[in-house]
Formats: structure tokens, C-alpha cells, sequence
């Protein structure tokens, strides 16, 4: 099973994309903030990581160019998970490292679509 570290203090969004992709057959580790997320990435070597940027403790942000920054944990593709769909904050997120930039509310369809890109799966 495909492991994703899912990074997001919002209960409400972690509980309803954890359970969507679980039924999509990922199995889902949860951190709710940014150092969490670090620490997880390198504990848990999970095949994808899903970063809030607005995170408590260490933000997206920075947390995505610490996980970037490991040799242990650089090659893991990040999708950065932001309700600014500017495209300033695209190009943020692209600049501290992230591989791709999805939008709040989540589109379940499209993020898995950007998911199965990223770890070269079947659509």
C-alpha cells in the first residue's frame, strides 16, 4: 500500500481527506504541524507527502524545505495544500521546494489525479 504523510492542523480537512484516500487504497499518516510533518517524513519515508502551508509550530514552507533539504527525505515529491489560489503563492511554494500546488477546498478527483502523477501510477 502507498503511504502519504498527510500535514494539516485543520481537523475537519485532515479527517475527510485521510478517509478519502484510504478508500482510494493509500494508507495515510497524519501530522499536525510542520515539525511533526519533518519528523514523520524522515521516521515514516512515506511515497508522497500532501503540506498544509498554514501550519502551527513550523509552516509549510519551511517545513517542506527541511524535508527537501535531507538527503534521506529530498526525493519525496510534496504537494502543497493552500486556500490562497494566488499564483504568487504557487510560485512560494514552488521556490521552498514543492513538487506540485493544489487548492482549498479539495477537489478529491483532481488531487488524486496530481497524486498518481507525481508516484507514476495508473490513472
Amino acid at each position: 500500500m502507498t503511504k502519504i504523510l498527510l500535514v494539516e492542523d485543520n481537523e475537519m480537512n485532515r479527517d475527510m481527506l485521510s478517509r478519502r484516500l484510504t478508500r482510494n487504497g493509500f494508507e495515510v499518516v497524519i501530522a499536525v504541524n510542520g515539525q511533526e510533518g519533518v519528523d514523520l517524513a524522515l521516521s515514516e519515508k512515506p511515497a508522497l507527502i500532501l503540506m498544509d502551508m498554514s501550519l502551527p509550530v513550523l509552516d509549510g514552507w519551511e517545513a517542506t524545505r527541511r524535508v527537501k533539504a535531507h538527503p534521506e527525505t529530498a526525493a519525496i515529491p510534496v504537494i502543497a495544500l493552500t486556500a490562497h489560489a494566488m499564483a504568487s503563492d504557487r510560485e512560494q511554494a514552488m521556490a521552498a521546494g514543492c513538487d506540485d500546488f493544489d487548492t482549498k477546498p479539495v477537489e478529491l478527483p483532481r488531487l488524486l489525479e496530481k497524486i498518481k502523477t507525481r508516484l507514476g501510477l495508473p490513472g
